[in-house]
């Protein structure tokens, strides 16, 4: 037998009143329950404080205690007790002795019987409550002693069935009934008046429809892996896709909201809020690489601007890693050529006959190699700076530039936090130095100053060069990208440095331009490091602790070198250098 369907209601009108009814009679259901629950805790809770008033003034009253001195204080008690039972409104009034049976009771029968229920602490002197079943069901009571001289000579329970309790409860629910009617009534009056509306505003389209083309709107939204950026007329934002709140790292509501309120950079902001259309416009941001596209919407008049963003961050670092590449392939063929002609020239003295300037000339080339590399790695043992230090000297070589690292240098291996990536590392101090070789080459004396160490929780990376240095008013403009002194070559110029503070402000870090030593310019940075523990264990292996070394001005470890000219012929060449 196939069972009827349950109609369903297809208007729009008819689904939201089905919804305000289900959601109504859930608050209310909930909203009584919390309400007997906690009616019914409050109640309890105000009988026991009544039943501890009753019990504790029967205790004080000087009749009960004349009765009990008497030879029967039955006589006496139970008429006092069933009036203060009546006057108070409580169940009942028990005067018991401090054995527990019972002088008075509401059943006469059970006089002279013992107390059902809990009487230790109050033989002790104390007062409680407690709920109990005893002969007249469960109930709330109260229990206290009736003392003399400090001694119990009785005790008193004055209790309120809990039955009572549920029914004084039970009275303040019948109210939400109404209110329930009330809110079902007001919600069918509001919804006629909300359909209605809504009829006028979706054009007479149905739930359905409305369903369905919602559906296709938010498919097309997150099928674009770009990000997407609709902008009304008023330049405020009209829609933003999922791509395009992750690659400008929006949080908010932006809808409404103008781009120059989302805390965007100057240059990313002024192209988003252009009149004119900007086409493969490459961006920074504090983490991210935007190429950004803009096209105006106009249909006689500027109706807004859609925006799309493509995050080409990896790209940019694959192509700094391949430019890198190349300058240490460069410096290979380079130090090929060179090696050939020293090879030469120890043929030539072994066909002269002359072996021992030979091997003299051959162990001075090979020392000389070896002792860069030691010098390098004792300044910097950490392996990525060496590696990077020892790559940038042999493309400082082909250049004629002199690469050295100063004496102050200290980083032991080990000591540079995970977070703090090789590449980000390799961005940072590569493109420094680049910048560096490309100020100094040319001048008298080129040279480029390298210095790394640690001090109280930070790393800091100095390069200085020996050229011309950098006009103080644009101090803050080397790091926009784009701006440049040197002459754009065929990648463009003006993105190494503003690279470097983006890596550099994603670790909480500072980039800082000042005059150097040598009248040209010197870049600090300053990458925070974990805090040491106050005692940490020493190194098994070496007895020392591994704290941080410190800064200029203190001694440099036994196996450091002073200065360490790198720009030598046999400067070997390891992997590294700029993102």
């Amino acid at each position: 037998m196939r069972l009827p369907r349950v109609p369903r209601p297809r208007s729009l009108a008819g689904q939201l009143f089905g919804m305000q009814a289900v959601l109504i009679a859930v608050l209310v259901a909930g909203y009584a329950l919390f309400t007997y629950v906690g009616d019914r805790g409050q109640a309890e809770e105000a009988a026991g404080r009544q039943a501890m008033a009753v019990a504790r003034s029967v205790a004080d009253a000087p009749s009960v205690h004349a009765a009990i001195g008497t030879a029967h204080p039955t006589e006496e008690l139970q008429p006092y007790s069933l009036r203060v039972q009546r006057d108070t409104e409580v169940d009942f009034v028990t005067i018991m002795d401090p054995r527990g049976i019972r002088w008075t009771h509401p059943d006469e029968k059970l006089i002279g019987k013992h107390f059902l229920g809990t009487i230790g602490p109050a033989l002790s002197g104390d007062s409680f409550t407690e709920t109990y079943t005893g002969s007249l069901g469960p109930s709330v009571r109260a229990v206290t002693p009736i003392r003399v001289d400090g001694r119990t000579i009785g005790l008193v329970s004055a209790g309120i069935k809990v039955e009572a309790i549920t029914r004084r409860v039970q009275n303040q629910v019948t109210p939400l009934i109404g209110v329930a009617t009330g809110a079902l009534l007001l919600g069918a009056v509001g919804t006629y008046v909300i359909n209605a509306r809504l009829r006028r505003s979706t054009h007479g389209m149905n739930a359905a429809e409305l369903s369905r083309m919602h559906d296709y709107h938010q498919a097309a939204l997150h099928a674009v892996r770009e990000g997407l950026l609709m902008l009304d007329g008023q330049f405020r934002v009209a829609l933003m896709n999922d791509g395009g709140r992750e690659l400008l790292g929006v949080t908010d509501a932006v809808v409404g909201r103008s781009p120059a309120d989302l805390g965007l950079p100057a240059a990313l902001t002024g192209a988003l809020l252009s009149a004119e259309p900007r086409v493969d416009e490459v961006h920074l941001t504090d983490t991210r690489v935007l190429v950004v596209n803009t096209s105006p919407v106009s249909g006689g008049e500027r109706r807004g601007t859609v925006v799309t963003l493509r995050d080409v961050t990896e790209l940019q670092s694959l192509t700094g890693e391949l430019d890198s590449e190349r300058g240490f392939t460069q410096a290979l063929r380079s130090q090929a050529h060179e090696a050939a002609n020293r090879l030469h020239t120890v043929v030539s003295l072994i066909e002269l006959g002359r072996a021992e300037e030979a091997v003299e000339f051959a162990t001075a080339e090979l020392e000389l190699a070896q002792t860069l590399t030691d010098e390098v790695v004792s300044a910097v043992s950490e392996p990525v700076l060496a590696a990077l230090l020892l790559g940038k000297a042999a493309q400082a070589n082909e250049r004629g530039v002199e690469l050295v690292v100063s004496e102050d240098s200290g980083i032991d291996d080990g000591l540079l936090p995970a977070s703090l990536t090789p590449r980000d590392l390799v961005t940072v101090l590569g493109n420094l130095i680049d910048n560096a070789m490309d100020a100094a080459q040319g001048t008298a004396g080129a040279r480029v100053t390298v210095t790394a160490f640690t001090e109280e929780a930070a790393l800091v990376l100095r390069v200085a060069d020996t050229g011309s240095g950098v006009d103080p008013a644009h101090t803050e403009r080397v790091f926009q990208h784009g701006w440049s002194t040197k002459p754009s070559g065929p990648g463009g110029r003006g993105i190494g440095l503003a690279l470097a503070r983006q890596t550099v402000n994603r670790h909480a870090g500072t980039l800082a331009l000042h005059e150097g030593a040598d009248g040209g310019a010197e870049f600090e940075v300053r990458l925070p490091l974990p805090t040491p523990p106050d005692n940490p264990d020493p190194d098994p292996a070496s007895g020392r602790s591994p704290a941080p070394r410190s800064g200029p001005g203190s001694a440099p470890d036994a196996g450091a070198a002073p200065g360490v000219p790198a720009a030598r012929p046999s400067a070997p060449v390891l992997p590294g250098g700029s993102a």
